[in-house]
């Protein structure tokens, strides 16, 4: 008896990326072709067009470590971590941690966080689009509200710190600037940054780590008053600038978010 739809999809899948069940090649029709044949070129399919998205969403990576290294470990990831859907500038979200195991062979301990900062501005890229905040809304709570006010963060906003200026190593990559590169201190950091996307695209850039654990507590949902703590300093001109970029669209008032 054929499997049903569900079954059958699922059997397909699995065996682009391991050895077929044999009861997939019983499912496959010959015409003019041996079942085993065009399964292998449904799974040379799969593999280079999820191989092709990995090389799209990190090019810097692409450029560090080479084609050859770099389909070598795109090729692995690619037969253990399936597609997720159908909209594949989402495949690879693991990607940063698998190549971070891989980062000894390649001699470049910083790897995986450059994979890091690569799959946080793709996000934002294709992140949705969201209108900003009316600071003047907010702007018109009385200083008890204001205390308990909770950002809903953009889409398209991501943070992240890495022991390695990783956005400078980015840049150089994708620029193709060797000696740029070569001059990097790579024992430089810690570097603290948020990604966001404007009017220009996407940027990334660099705070202070006060201004970065305050951009972190405000996008885990805690209230200004608590992301005040964190910060221990006047931040009026880190909640001006994160208004004025668009980067909460929202914001609610009182316990819940």
């Amino acid at each position: 008896m054929k499997p049903a739809l569900p079954e059958l999809q699922s059997l397909l899948a699995a065996a682009l990326r391991q050895p077929a069940d044999s009861r997939v090649l019983d499912l496959l029709r010959d015409d003019g072709l041996a079942a085993a044949l065009r399964l292998q070129i449904y799974r040379n399919n799969h593999r280079e067009t999820l191989l092709q998205t990995l090389r799209l969403t990190y090019p810097a990576v692409l450029k560090l470590v080479g084609e050859d290294f770099f389909d070598h470990v795109g090729a692995t990831f690619v037969m253990q971590y399936a597609a997720g859907s159908a909209w594949l500038e989402r495949y690879g979200a693991a990607f940063p941690t698998f190549l971070a195991e891989h980062a000894r062979t390649a001699g470049l301990s910083y790897l995986g966080d450059v994979a890091r900062l690569e799959l946080l501005v793709n996000q934002a890229r294709c992140a949705d689009d969201a209108e900003a905040c009316d600071p003047a809304a907010l702007m018109a709570l009385d200083e008890r509200s204001a205390a308990s006010v909770r950002f809903q963060p953009h889409p398209a906003l991501g943070l992240m710190r890495a022991a390695a200026p990783v956005d400078l190593i980015r840049a150089a990559a994708l620029a193709g600037d060797e000696l740029r590169l070569a001059a990097l201190d790579v024992d430089a950091g810690p570097v603290h940054l948020l990604v966001s996307r404007g009017a220009e695209g996407v940027e990334v850039r660099r705070l202070e780590a006060g201004a970065w654990r305050f951009a972190e507590a405000l996008m885990m949902g805690q209230c200004l008053g608590q992301a005040l703590q964190h910060a221990g300093v006047d931040v009026t001109s880190w909640l001006t600038e994160h208004l004025v970029r668009g980067d909460f669209t929202a914001f609610t008032v009182g316990e819940g978010r």
